[in-house]
């Protein structure tokens, strides 16, 4: 039984009572009594209408099926789209207009740059990526692919000089390509010294260059003579070359250069949705614990490697002198956004005073607000936001009447905490097909507090199936990916950020690199992310923000969102395009790969998921290739089965043999994993399998192709056997 306090009606956990009471309301002024009544309140009010905007998205749907068994063989697109602009799914544009955030800060409004996402649950990862604003390019390149290991160039022993010289080579190259000199090139440079208030090269020539442009020179550390540290930006983005002749790399360097440092995650989303695992007041205890943490600059993990341990806490500002002598500080930590939960999800960890669970997403909300009182008041030893805003990113809104929910609700947590309107900033997700072909409406809904909006792939599709499940049967993963819905739907975010005004004031991003070992195609692929007129994109790690950020000195994407703005919008009907397989003829060796890959990939998930409460991890794919996942993965794996069951383009015979079969891959994979339980032989006993299943099978029925639910349940009865 969970220990609960009553008060104003709501009945709390324990774990969350004690957290608010004790340590989040402490010194915001605040009092613990009269936020629990005014959160009573909130539920009271909110509550319902978050329960008739489910219902509605439960209407729409019946009705999109209804039609698609009605025309089942005369599909007529001008009556699709008619139908759908007749039932409310699809809006009209308003008169254009432009977003109005205010004390917006310039990782987000002037800088482009990556951004990280990770659990929050994970006090580790959280303050990695945190720290990771400014990473190291010789340490991001020396450990993977970007540096080919030919010509002895392994990485082998503590260091080896071979690919060191490499290293030092490209970053040469980017220095080169970013900061280019009046003559000469940065590898013939003997030494860096300050003259006269600007950066002077030293070529091995004997000769003396300057900077191309001498603005990009910004600051340094130690004397004028001899630097410890040249600070230079691009693309207002900085760039640190740091000098030490003693060091094990500077020794060899001829500039005595052991380093360059770049400006790297601008940005970082601290996750409560797809990448956690928190089903009850436990779960959502750590989640806030570590958020205020985060806020108050204390959050500490110790760290053991080998016999060693660390403590790891958050990273100090940067201090310089300018270019004049003068003191200049740089922001030492990435600017954090806090992922709340969607408007689906109930949680127990608070009560209503009729017994039910409250809306998760409506908890997030007010709680993470409240903990970011500590923040905004400056009452912790780092600050987060300079300009005085809170960042959240709102997942899986379905069009402009729920994006309203979402904003008239933080208008209410802005009353009940003493702040000023528009206090609290907002990150649309379009990634559902209902927010997709009305995002110009989403946008307004929230026009005052919108700082962010962004694509992704697999939600989106996820959504994109189950939306037109009854449509047909789809086409294979990889061919969605080439056909003419989903680049219409990248364009045309980007097409409605800008006219929506989003330039010089938010972020238009794009989704994450999610094979986290392969950098050398990263580095080839990713840059289309800035070239697409995105100030910012998901990367799976700190070496990953550090590689990508080189992305950021290649293109100006100010000047590419210039550009953008004079095209043709990406078109809606292309978006209303559904991606089906059409009359293709599929082969029974095309169509048990795709099941293959799909049950494997979502096993492979499910099972950390259920039984470790592990939402984000690289999971091996069916080549055993390390792919970041989290929940957007079984969406899209497990309504596209489901779809194809639906349409008989495989049997519930052939897809149970494939799930045993995948699973018994996925227990080989994980078999070196101490804290693994197997999912075979005996499959009726594995919760994680079960759960497999019925994302499956019930994948039709499941409120917008969502996993939730079922995941919820699984993982509390595998906490309740335990």
């Amino acid at each position: 039984m969970v220990d609960r306090i009553e008060h104003s009606g709501l009945h709390i956990a324990k774990p969350i009572y004690d957290l608010v009471n004790e340590q989040i309301c402490p010194g915001t002024g605040i009092d613990p009594d009269q936020f629990w009544s005014k959160f009573a309140a909130l539920i009271s009010h909110f509550a319902p209408i978050n329960r008739e905007l489910l219902k509605k998205r439960e209407n729409l749907q019946a009705q999109i099926d209804s039609w698609h068994h009605q025309h089942r063989g005369n599909f007529n697109f001008a009556d699709y789209k008619a139908f759908l602009q007749s039932i409310g799914y699809l809006v009209p544009d308003g008169a254009d207009f432009s977003v109005t955030p205010t004390n917006v800060d310039p990782e987000i409004a002037q800088q482009a740059g990556p951004q990280l996402v990770v659990p929050i649950m994970n006090a580790r990862f959280a303050l990695n990526a945190v720290n990771a604003r400014w990473g190291s390019l010789y340490d991001a390149l020396y450990g993977n692919d970007v540096i080919s290991e030919q010509g002895g160039a392994e990485k082998v022993g503590a260091y080896n000089p071979l690919r060191g010289q490499k290293v030092i080579d490209y970053g040469r190259d980017f220095l080169d390509n970013a900061v280019p000199l009046t003559s000469g090139s940065h590898h013939g440079a003997t030494a860096y010294q300050v003259l006269n208030q600007q950066l002077a090269v030293t070529l091995e020539d004997g000769t003396v260059a300057q900077l191309a442009d001498p603005e990009q020179f910004v600051g340094y550390l130690g004397s004028t003579e001899r630097p410890a540290s040249i600070l230079l930006k691009n693309n207002n983005l900085h760039i640190e070359i740091q000098v030490d002749s003693s060091h094990q790399v500077g020794v060899t360097d001829r500039a005595g250069v052991k380093d360059i440092v770049l400006e790297a995650a601008l940005t970082t989303i601290m996750d409560c949705e797809d990448s956690v695992a928190a089903v009850d007041a436990e779960d959502k205890a750590l989640a806030y614990s570590n958020w205020l943490g985060l806020n108050k600059g204390t959050l500490e993990e110790t760290v053991t490697r080998g016999d060693k341990s660390f403590v790891r806490s958050m990273n100090p500002d940067r201090d310089y002198l300018a270019a004049d002598g003068s003191k200049l500080s740089l922001n030492g930590r990435s600017l954090m956004f806090v992922r709340n939960v969607g408007h689906l999800m109930t949680n127990p960890a608070i009560l209503d005073a009729q017994g039910n669970e409250v809306p998760e997403g409506i908890m997030d909300g007010v709680i993470t607000s409240l903990i970011s009182l500590h923040d905004l008041k400056r009452l912790g030893r780092l600050s987060n936001s300079a300009a005085g805003s809170s960042y959240i990113v709102k997942p899986k809104m379905h069009g402009p009447e729920e994006v309203a929910f979402t904003n008239q609700l933080f208008d209410a947590i802005e009353d009940a905490l003493g702040l000023e309107r528009h206090t609290i900033k907002v990150g649309i997700m379009d990634e559902e097909r209902r927010t997709s072909v009305n995002l110009k409406e989403c946008i307004r809904a929230a026009k005052g507090r919108v700082v962010f909006i962004n694509t992704g792939f697999l939600d989106r599709t996820g959504d994109e199936i189950h939306t037109s499940m009854h449509a047909g049967p789809f086409a294979l993963k990889a061919d969605l990916k080439a056909m003419p819905w989903i680049s219409a739907y990248e364009d045309r975010n980007v097409d409605m950020g800008l006219a929506c005004g989003l330039k010089g004031k938010a972020q238009i991003g794009k989704g994450m690199w999610a094979i986290p070992d392969n950098m050398a195609d990263m580095m080839r692929i990713k840059i289309g992310h800035p070239k697409s007129g995105a100030n910012t994109a998901w990367v799976p790690s700190p070496t990953a923000a550090t590689l990508h950020a080189m992305h950021y000195h290649q293109v100006n994407v100010a000047s590419v969102q210039e550009q953008i703005a004079s095209r043709t919008q990406a078109s809606v009907d292309d978006i209303l395009t559904i991606p089906l397989l059409g009359d293709r003829q599929l082969s029974a060796e095309e169509i048990q790969l795709e099941l293959d890959n799909n049950a494997q990939g979502m096993l492979g998930y499910v099972v950390r998921w259920v039984e470790q409460g592990v939402g984000c991890s690289k999971v091996p794919d069916i080549n055993n290739v390390g792919l970041m996942e989290d929940r957007a993965t079984l969406r899209i794996s497990s309504q596209h089965i489901a779809n194809w069951l639906h349409h008989g383009i495989c049997s519930s015979e052939q897809v149970m043999e494939t799930l045993k079969r995948m699973a018994a891959v996925v227990d080989g994979q994980n078999a070196g994993d101490p804290d693994y339980i197997a999912m075979g032989p005996d499959f009726d006993q594995s919760l994680a399998f079960k759960a497999a299943c019925d994302l499956v099978f019930k994948g039709d029925k499941q409120p917008s192709g969502y996993t939730e639910p079922l995941l919820h349940a699984y993982r509390q009865q595998a906490k309740a056997a335990r």
